[in-house]
């Protein structure tokens, strides 16, 4: 991904990096070791235009006050170059807010919500991977497909949960006028109450149902769901629920039919993707997911910028982001100057069963560059 060369290192690139390690574990872990095997890769084959890549990481605790003030710590006791990471949405925004604020760029690896590149998107702040907009409107011509005029919603109650609703709502009453949405359930994130959630989305007798839930929420919904009957014949999307980290949870549990973003990590057999998971493996002696990918291709766009700057200068850095492209395990990307959105996909498929593991079949890669809004609309949301 980065020509080699001389490893006589004359200057640093020191990134930042802070993620809510202990609140989300399952995805963090192999983002970690994402970002470790790339930043290995990268220094071996003699840095980014001569200079060697350092990272310094912190936990940051998972809320956007605790975010902020580790941030603050790596810019101003670390002395850090740039910002990369974090996880939550509402923790991404209040970085990115920051970053605007004492002008560091900052790569905002993997919140999701839409705000940080559109209508709090500032010039300092470069998002991976794709928003909610992006995988809710990858999802949505299966939906409309379907025909199922009753729809139930089920989200985890922030920024990020909240965003992937409106989103879908909006894009699927464009695809399918006379659609219907007969009820909502918004449980606080890690607080679901999954046996009144699913309780309640029975008594709606919805035809399908849509749902942003995640994590331990995710398991919980799944095992009420089954238990109760709720999927055998409703239609579920979800988004996320294809990744490894979630179905390494649900296992044997994994509800088949549904639709779903996710990572079929053993079965995308590009040179690209090959070379990544044959190196992840090696290095780590396990599978990657996708915590892995975003890791790994976080740090390498971070190197790539400053090679085509040929600096670590802030305002440098931004404009040699701003319309890069460059090769990731998914194929190539362009970083957008439009909203410095890349244009990373994902896979979308259905979930079923393999030897008491959850799989996802059928999958297709969806590019992110066909999953946008008009220019005109992105314009209109970006006040910067």
């Amino acid at each position: 991904l980065l020509c080699a060369g001389s490893h006589a290192f004359s200057q640093t690139l020191k990134i930042g990096e802070l993620n809510s390690y202990k609140v989300f574990p399952a995805f963090l872990e192999p983002y970690e070791k994402g970002w470790r095997l790339a930043l290995e890769e990268i220094n071996a084959a003699g840095g980014a235009a001569g200079r060697k890549l350092e990272i310094v990481s912190r936990d940051d605790g998972g809320t956007p006050g605790d975010a902020v003030r580790v941030a603050e710590e790596l810019i101003s006791r670390e002395k850090v170059d740039v910002l990369m990471g974090t996880f939550a949405s509402h923790v991404g925004l209040a970085v990115a807010n920051l970053a605007n604020q004492r002008k560091i760029l900052f790569l905002a690896a993997e919140p999701l919500t839409d705000k940080i590149v559109w209508e709090n998107g500032n010039r300092y702040t470069f998002r991976l991977r794709p928003s909610t907009y992006m995988q809710t409107a990858m999802l949505i011509p299966e939906a409309a497909k379907l025909k199922k005029k009753r729809w139930a919603i089920v989200y985890p109650n922030y920024e990020y949960g909240q965003s992937a609703t409106a989103s879908f709502k909006k894009l699927l009453k464009q695809a399918q006028p006379d659609v219907e949405f007969v009820a909502e359930q918004a449980p606080a994130l890690g607080k679901i109450d999954a046996g009144a959630v699913v309780q309640a989305l029975a008594d709606a007798k919805p035809d399908a149902i849509f749902s942003s839930l995640f994590a331990a929420d995710l398991q919980k919904f799944v095992r009420e769901g089954n238990t109760r009957g709720l999927f055998k014949s409703t239609v579920v999307f979800n988004l996320l629920a294809g990744e490894p980290e979630y179905l390494d949870t649900l296992k044997d549990e994994t509800p088949e039919g549904w639709w779903v973003t996710g990572y079929p990590w053993s079965e995308i057999d590009t040179p690209e993707h090959g070379r990544f998971r044959d190196a992840y493996r090696k290095r780590w002696n396990d599978y990657p997911r996708q915590g892995s990918v975003v890791g790994y291709t976080a740090v390498y766009s971070l190197a790539n910028a400053a090679k085509r700057a040929g600096s670590i200068d802030t305002a440098k850095l931004i404009e040699a982001l701003k319309g890069l492209e460059m090769q990731t395990p998914f194929g190539r990307i362009l970083w957008r100057p439009i909203d410095h959105q890349s244009t990373m996909g994902a896979y979308v498929g259905q979930l079923a069963q393999k030897a008491g593991r959850g799989v996802m079949v059928d999958w297709r890669y969806a590019d992110g560059a066909k999953y946008q809004p008009s220019d005109r609309e992105i314009r209109a949301l970006r006040t910067e």
